[in-house]
C-alpha cells in the first residue's frame, strides 16, 4: 500500500503494480476488487479486536488503530464520473470498448489465437473481478448499482475461464436477468459437454461443476445467508418444469422444490427452522413442508 496526495484536498491510499481476478490484466494500478477486499479486511480486523479488547487488553496500541482507521476511510476507488460503475483499474476507460460479440468466432478462445501482448492491451475480461467483488459483498449495494457494473462489464466478459460464468449467473438472476443467466447457465454446465474452450482433451473443469450447483442454488434458487437467517428468492428459466435440491442449514437437512408458479420447502430434520421466502417469513416444523 502507498500513500500520495490525490488532490490538494484529501490523501487517499493506493494499491500499485497488482493483479485482480482478471487474468487478462497484470501489473495494474488500483484494480476496484483487490482495493476492496484490502479495506473490508482491515476494517474486519479492526472490529475483531474491538470485539476482543472487551474481553482482554488490545493488541493494537490506539496509534495503530487510528492509523488503520484512517487508512480503511480513504481507500481509493476508480470509477466512472457520472455513474454508478466502479472501474476495474486505472486507465481502464484509455482501451478501446470493444465487446465480446465483437471478436471474430474464428478467434476464440482468444487466449489460443491472440498474443499475450495482444490479449494485454484489449479490454477484454477472462473471468468476473469488479463483479466478483459484488458477488461477495451483494449486500453492500443496491440493485442499481449491480445492473450498472453487469451491464458494463459482462458484455466484456469472453468467460474463458470456468471460474466465470456461474458468478455471473448468481448476479444476473439476482437482478432479473434470467435470460441472460439461462444463458450462461448453460455455459457452465455444458462448458466441457460443448468444449466451449476447446481444450476437455487436456482435462474436465470441476469448477464449472460446482458452478452448476452454484448457479441452481445461490442463482436460480436465490439462496442466502445473512443476519438474518436463510433467504430464498426462487425463480425458474422459462421451458424448465420444475427443480430440486438439498442443502444443509446449520446442520439441518432442507429439501427445497421450485415449478413455475411456487413450490415448497421440507425440513427433512428434528428441529424447526425460521426462513424468509420471498420476503415472507416462514417457520417449517420438523418434519414438516410449507408451500409457497
Amino acid at each position: 500500500v502507498q500513500r500520495f496526495n490525490w488532490s490538494d484536498a484529501k490523501q487517499q491510499f493506493v494499491m500499485l503494480g497488482v493483479t485482480g481476478p482478471n487474468e487478462y490484466e497484470n501489473n495494474i494500478n488500483n484494480n476496484w476488487y483487490t482495493n476492496y477486499i484490502a479495506q473490508w479486511c482491515i476494517r474486519y480486523a479492526l472490529a475483531c479486536e474491538k470485539e476482543g479488547s472487551q474481553a482482554t487488553s488490545s493488541m493494537l496500541s490506539n496509534d495503530e488503530i487510528s492509523a488503520w482507521e484512517h487508512l480503511v476511510n480513504n481507500v481509493y476507488f476508480p470509477h466512472m464520473e457520472g455513474t454508478r460503475v466502479f472501474l476495474q483499474q486505472d486507465g481502464f476507460l484509455d482501451k478501446e470498448q470493444l465487446k465480446a460479440a465483437d471478436i471474430p468466432a474464428n478467434e476464440r478462445p482468444i487466449n489460443q489465437h491472440w498474443s499475450w501482448d495482444r490479449i494485454l492491451r484489449s479490454i477484454f475480461i477472462k473471468q468476473a473481478d469488479v463483479l466478483q467483488g459484488l458477488y461477495l459483498f451483494e449486500d453492500h449495494f443496491d440493485t442499481k448499482t449491480l445492473e450498472e457494473n453487469f451491464d458494463f462489464y459482462e458484455p466484456k466478459t469472453v468467460h474463458e475461464s470456468s471460474l466465470s460464468p456461474c458468478v455471473h449467473v448468481v448476479l444476473a438472476a439476482s437482478i432479473d436477468r434470467m435470460e441472460k443467466a439461462y444463458e450462461l447457465y448453460l455455459r457452465t454446465s455444458r462448458l466441457d459437454l460443448d468444449d466451449y474452450n476447446h481444450e476437455a482433451d487436456e482435462g474436465l473443469h470441476i469448477t464449472s461443476m460446482a458452478g452448476t450447483w452454484l448457479s441452481l442454488v445461490e442463482g436460480f434458487a436465490g439462496v442466502r445467508i445473512n443476519e438474518q437467517g436463510l433467504r430464498l428468492q426462487p425463480r425458474i428459466p422459462n421451458g424448465w418444469k420444475s427443480y430440486s435440491f438439498q442443502i444443509l442449514y446449520q446442520t439441518l437437512p432442507l429439501k427445497i422444490h421450485v415449478h413455475a408458479t411456487g413450490g415448497f420447502v421440507e425440513n427433512k430434520s428434528l428441529s424447526d427452522i425460521d426462513l424468509i421466502i420471498n420476503n415472507q417469513h416462514y417457520t417449517v416444523n420438523k418434519h414438516a413442508k410449507i408451500t409457497f
